[in-house]
């Protein structure tokens, strides 16, 4: 029997979820404007457990939404995860915030996905996943205009998804766009991609991970008072 505990917290949704053998257990998701992932990621961790048979002690991984996303969230997520990993001594996993969001689709009538996340402005994080989750175009920080994707979408139907793809819907036209913005980033795409990355032993440094930002984070300059 193989325990993780997925942790989701690239976007303005804080999730966990807990999997036996990839098989999800329990989930919470919750969804704030004010990212506040440091007052509820670990209350909602200990109100997984308290559903369960199982305790913190019982885990064998912990799988961590590496990005992109948001940087403020990104590092609670990673600071959580590496502090549980330390002290109960098990392996940390780290999986890719956009396509753990492409594999909850389950759309035979498209391509490619494309999920994306906000970034400010017309600027998108995103990647595009062939329908087995294979790469076909690697992550980037995009900026959309009418002209964005328009050699793929002649050749492919691509499914556009996550909290970025509004924003893509108002500017490209395309008979071969499909946009679904309803698809709720959570741990639950993580699931089997942990437990895979476990059965493979793919595993990461605890001291020395970081996750992928993509971008610098910048800082607002602080109000003056006088």
């Amino acid at each position: 029997m193989t325990l993780i505990l997925n942790i989701e917290t690239a976007t303005k949704v804080c999730s966990v979820s807990v999997t036996k053998d990839g098989d999800e257990l329990a989930v919470k998701d919750f969804h704030s404007e004010n990212f506040t992932h440091s007052e509820n990621l670990n209350l909602f961790i200990q109100e997984l457990f308290n559903q369960l048979e199982y305790t913190l002690n019982d885990l064998d991984a912990i799988a961590v939404s590496s990005g992109p996303g948001s940087y403020t969230g990104l590092r609670i997520g990673t600071s959580s995860a590496k502090g549980l990993c330390y002290g109960l001594n098990i392996p940390l996993i780290a999986i890719d915030s956009l396509k753990s969001l492409a594999a909850r689709i389950n759309e035979e009538e498209v391509d490619l996905i494309c999920p994306m996340f906000d970034a400010r402005r017309m600027e998108v994080y995103c990647a595009i996943y062939q329908k087995d989750l294979s790469v076909f175009q690697e992550v980037e920080a995009k900026v959309i205009d009418e002209t964005s994707f328009l050699d793929l979408l002649e050749e492919h139907k691509i499914l556009f998804i996550g909290p970025g793809s509004e924003k893509v819907q108002e500017v490209i036209n395309h008979p071969n766009a499909i946009f679904n913005s309803e698809i709720p980033v959570s741990a639950s795409g993580m699931n089997q991609l942990s437990y895979a990355k476990f059965q493979q032993e793919s595993f990461e440094d605890v001291a020395y991970f970081e996750p992928n930002y993509l971008k610098d984070f910048i800082a607002g300059k602080p109000k003056k008072h006088f």
